[in-house]
């Protein structure tokens, strides 16, 4: 009984996992969908959900974000385009890159696929330069090209999160089999870009979050404004680095443009100088426990 409650103590999900399972479970409540082969299409998907889960996904109860941002302004419709703006405006200044760390299932799979035991591919000067690629990708894909194809040009080139969660989800059930006929190369395609990036994810933390995801790119741009998210205390900071060195992705500073909130920074300062906070309301310090497991690994 002892050694179960050790080996407990030493596993047991941390609360950012146990949150990112249920925002996760959240956005693909109608897992009757799976069943069925059919898409949701009740009131609630006229709503975006925070994080990237693709519309078409079976389970989906909501609309994904940048999918609609692509659809808006691929069809000039402004009032659609006024709501999903004003809906990535308070995702982006109330949570900001939180939601990357929190809240969105594909950066949630994206971590578990990373967690295989394989040689890892460290942090470095190249991986800090190619984050600067999904702006890139957000530019053309997400905001010059869907006016240009009258198509959400993201979704239909190069999404993976599209590609598994809907295309896959939905052929993978026999109601849906004659739907083979009908695949062609862009399909293949985006398999092959699916097979890559789930593949990359496995060596390199969370990969296409890193990368290539836009909707990581837009709430990056709210770093300095977002309420909640990881704060440092400059007054008991000294500067040490250990939470730059802890950090699996390619930030500067703790809070900057590629930093995701998931406090590992937290438990890793000798100082107790960082902490999650939400304005003035603090609402992770540092969990001695974590601490401790640091020393021991």
């Amino acid at each position: 009984m002892a050694d179960m409650k050790s080996w407990w103590h030493a596993h047991r999900p941390t609360t950012r996992r146990m949150v990112q399972l249920y925002a996760a479970l959240l956005q693909n409540a109608h897992l009757r969908g799976f069943a069925d082969g059919k898409i949701y299409d009740g009131p609630a998907k006229a709503a975006c959900v925070p994080g990237l889960n693709c519309y078409s996904c079976p389970a989906a109860v909501g609309a994904c974000p940048l999918g609609s941002l692509q659809s808006a302004i691929a069809t000039g419709k402004k009032g659609a385009l006024f709501y999903v703006i004003g809906a990535l405006l308070l995702f982006g200044l109330a949570l900001g890159r939180v939601i990357c760390g929190w809240l969105c299932p594909a950066g949630f799979v994206q971590e578990l696929l990373h967690r295989l035991p394989t040689p890892k591919l460290k942090k470095s000067k190249a991986t800090r330069a190619l984050s600067w690629l999904k702006y890139a990708v957000l530019a053309v894909f997400v905001l010059l090209l869907p006016p240009l194809l009258n198509a959400p040009a993201f979704c239909k080139f190069i999404c993976p999160a599209g590609t598994a969660e809907g295309a896959v989800s939905l052929l993978a059930n026999p109601v849906n089999e004659g739907w083979f006929a009908m695949l062609g190369a862009l399909f293949t395609n985006k398999f092959v870009i699916l097979t890559l990036v789930l593949t990359a994810c496995v060596f390199v933390y969370r990969s296409f979050c890193r990368f290539l995801c836009p909707l990581g790119a837009l709430y990056s741009l709210f770093a300095r404004l977002a309420l909640l998210g990881v704060r440092v205390d400059a007054h008991s900071c000294t500067n040490c680095g250990k939470c730059l060195r802890v950090c699996p992705m390619d930030i500067r500073r703790v809070g900057d443009r590629e930093c995701i909130h998931c406090g590992q920074c937290i438990d890793a300062c000798p100082e107790k100088a960082i902490t999650l906070k939400a304005g003035k309301l603090t609402l992770k310090g540092p969990d001695p426990a974590v601490a401790q497991r640091r020393k021991q690994a």
